[in-house]
């Protein structure tokens, strides 16, 4: 897919570092900048403390409207267009607004600012790969946003999460240098991943004309997660490619296991789909 408008989340809190990336990101691919800033209010009071809580959640939407002036200073001498939102929202269903939000945008960004607040950070992740259908960029610190990498890495396990992710990267796939499929542990045979693990998916993307190699490994007693994160370092990729898995419940969001090790500690830059 094309990715003509990318989305960063921001704070009151926050530096300037995630927008920076976004803008150079959005100047090298042709792409649109939208802003979403969000201060997440504080629960409602228990007791005798409703004043408190007023005054609390009045300072809280001064911060967000002046983080919202200091972003449009920020950006105002960037080439990419940029649009600039803000949401005060409760906590409850802050996920759910960046989600909406995240339906009229291609990708979003996640910078290491955003990777640095524990409560935006997940909030805009399960927005964001919950809520809105759209793939997300998990860049961490030390690197920088580039939706054109030369290595490529995607972790394949035949489920619809993985199948979402290498669509919503076709275009990236197609123009990386090499692209290694990578199944742990994979299963033969028709409950598994077919008589030759890897094969289908490797069809599938050479027709698209990706330089496709094919790497089965075992785990050896490790996690997914670690043995993904030595191959990465084993073969020079620049970006991982792999499903976002979790569920709802009630309110709320749930990882599966190896997307959460991997968000909590991204090895390199994770396009992540669900």
């Amino acid at each position: 897919m094309a990715f003509k408008t990318v989305l960063v989340v921001t704070g009151s809190d926050l530096g300037n570092g995630d927008l920076r990336m976004g803008a150079d990101l959005c100047e090298a691919i042709d792409a649109h900048l939208a802003v979403l800033a969000v201060e997440i209010a504080p629960p409602p009071p228990i007791g005798d403390y409703a004043i408190a809580w007023y005054d609390e959640r009045q300072a809280g939407m001064e911060k967000l409207y002046q983080r919202c002036a200091a972003v449009k200073d920020f950006l105002s001498s960037r080439r990419a267009s940029v649009d600039i939102a803000s949401e005060y929202q409760e906590e409850a269903w802050t996920d759910d607004m960046i989600g909406r939000r995240a339906r009229y945008t291609d990708i979003v960004l996640v910078g290491p600012d955003l990777l640095s607040h524990p409560l935006l950070k997940r909030k805009a992740l399960e927005g964001a790969l919950f809520s809105s259908g759209k793939p997300v960029l998990v860049v961490p610190q030390g690197y920088k946003a580039d939706l054109k990498p030369k290595h490529v890495m995607i972790a394949w396990d035949s489920r619809l999460e993985a199948s979402n992710a290498v669509s919503r990267a076709m275009d990236v796939l197609i123009a990386a240098k090499d692209v290694h499929v990578v199944l742990i542990d994979p299963l033969e045979g028709d409950g598994g991943q077919g008589a030759e693990p890897g094969a289908d998916l490797a069809t599938y993307l050479t027709r698209h004309g990706v330089k496709i190699t094919v790497d089965r490994l075992p785990s050896q007693g490790g996690t997914v997660a670690e043995t993904l994160r030595r191959h990465a370092v084993d073969t020079a990729t620049d970006m991982l490619v792999m499903g976002g898995y979790g569920h709802s419940r009630l309110r709320e969001r749930i990882f599966g296991g190896v997307t959460r090790s991997i968000l909590e500690e991204p090895p390199l830059p994770v396009l992540m789909a669900h």
